[in-house]
């Protein structure tokens, strides 16, 4: 059976001013963390769109700091010294300049679980055209990350591989996405007399779907196939065709919005052998820039990313 796998700022009197430095301090911290990647894109900042109050805009005008860079990178006690300005009132300002800054911000579950207009991402899945297997997957793929699917050979993870590349072509109300797919192969050949047998069958498969709907479909059209490697053990020109696929080729299909789905079958398969403990780093390493770079993909296009393993 194949195995699916998925993955109050303290305000007080004299009594508190230790433990209110201590805690505006942190909070300083985390605000240049997460602020650091848009400082070079910010240099200038309007102060006058910051929600806080006149004084406090005043005192940093007044104090020639033009960036937010120097805003959040300069200690409060600089930032103190420079504007005569409270700990609390610095506080409020970096929070200010750093809301401003973010093109994002922080989300919580519940809001993410709540608001689903607004994150039609997060609740949209791509169904796999099996009611059992939907309910399994409470409604089917998820169109943001990666899923593997595991099993021993012949249990049907290529069954179910397949059959995705046809679901996603069809209509958003038919749980598709209106797209092609994208299968990479690394181990054995395509199986392509299987697909056709799955294209042929369509109209009693999928009983759901107007008649007309199935007939319009070029299901054949939009399934790209792409072999990475000829060989199931590791080697250089395996791994760079597969690097090279995912770097260079998928993005520009995906730009053309010709596809909106990828599979890969398998990327252990390239990597299945002993290694020695240097070779192992190696390996780790690069499996691990693959998967960011899919990661990337499928949340810049809101693609899902189908992996099979043994």
């Amino acid at each position: 059976m194949p195995i699916i796998a998925n993955a109050a700022r303290p305000r007080g009197g004299f009594l508190q001013s230790k433990s209110h430095h201590r805690d505006c301090f942190a909070a300083s911290l985390l605000l240049q963390m997460v602020c650091l990647h848009f400082l070079n894109s910010h240099e200038d900042m309007d102060w006058t769109q910051l929600d806080v109050h006149p004084r406090i805009i005043s005192a940093v005008i007044k104090a020639n700091i033009k960036s937010a860079k120097d805003l959040l990178i300069f200690s409060i006690g600089d930032l103190q010294q420079v504007t005569q300005l409270s700990i609390t009132d610095i506080y409020d300002l970096q929070k200010a300049a750093s809301a401003a800054l973010q093109k994002h911000s922080a989300l919580t579950a519940l809001q993410l679980y709540t608001e689903k207009s607004r994150f039609p991402a997060q609740h949209q899945k791509l169904s796999l055209g099996c009611g059992v297997l939907n309910n399994l997957l409470r409604g089917g793929l998820p169109l943001v990350g990666i899923t593997e699917l595991a099993g021993e050979s012949s249990a049907g993870k290529t069954q179910i591989a397949l059959q995705l590349c046809l679901t996603v072509q069809y209509p958003e109300t038919y749980g598709g996405l209106g797209a092609g797919a994208v299968y990479i192969c690394t181990e054995d050949a395509f199986p392509n007399k299987r697909l056709l047998q799955l294209i042929k069958s369509q109209h009693k498969l999928r009983t759901d779907v107007a008649a007309d709907v199935v007939r319009k479909i070029r299901f054949g059209d939009h399934v790209f196939i792409e072999h990475a490697a000829d060989i199931v053990s590791y080697n250089d020109v395996g791994r760079d065709m597969l690097t090279e696929c995912i770097t260079k080729k998928l993005p520009i299909l995906l730009l053309r919005g010709q596809v909106r789905l990828i599979i890969i079958d398998s990327i252990a398969a390239l990597f299945r052998c002993e290694f020695a403990a240097k070779d192992a780093v190696v390996k780790a390493k690069h499996i691990q820039t693959i998967g960011a770079k899919l990661h990337q993909l499928s949340r810049d296009f809101t693609t899902p990313v189908f992996c099979i393993n043994q």
